[in-house]
């Protein structure tokens, strides 16, 4: 199983239904080291506004989220669901884990 650190709409049972057909069991974790940032998305009804991580290299910097254990498959719907804006980033949890969590795609949007 692949761990993914999650900080935004994929811990929302409706999005998890939706995407992977049933809802995660997580455990609370924390990214040291990150900040939370807004990005800007255009969509079909206006600019929508959604959080992203980036890291900071501070320790006094951190992101509380959940960490899951997700498949294969439901690691690339994810991937799919974040679409172009996002990107799929390595990162090292306070728990000393390593799990896969979205980033900006690009640095404009900050």
């Amino acid at each position: 199983m692949i761990k993914l650190f999650t900080y935004g709409t994929l811990q929302h049972d409706d999005v998890q239904e939706n995407l992977f057909g049933r809802i995660l069991n997580g455990t609370p974790e924390k990214l040291v080291g990150y900040a939370l940032k807004e990005i800007q998305i255009e969509e079909e009804f206006g600019i929508v506004h959604y959080p992203v991580i980036v890291e900071t290299h501070k320790q006094e910097d951190f992101i509380n989220g959940i960490v899951y254990e997700i498949s294969t498959i439901e690691l690339n719907q994810a991937d799919l669901y974040e679409g172009l804006h996002y990107r799929r980033v390595e990162v090292h949890l306070h728990s000393n884990q390593k799990a896969w969590a979205y980033s900006a795609a690009t640095l404009k949007h900050f």
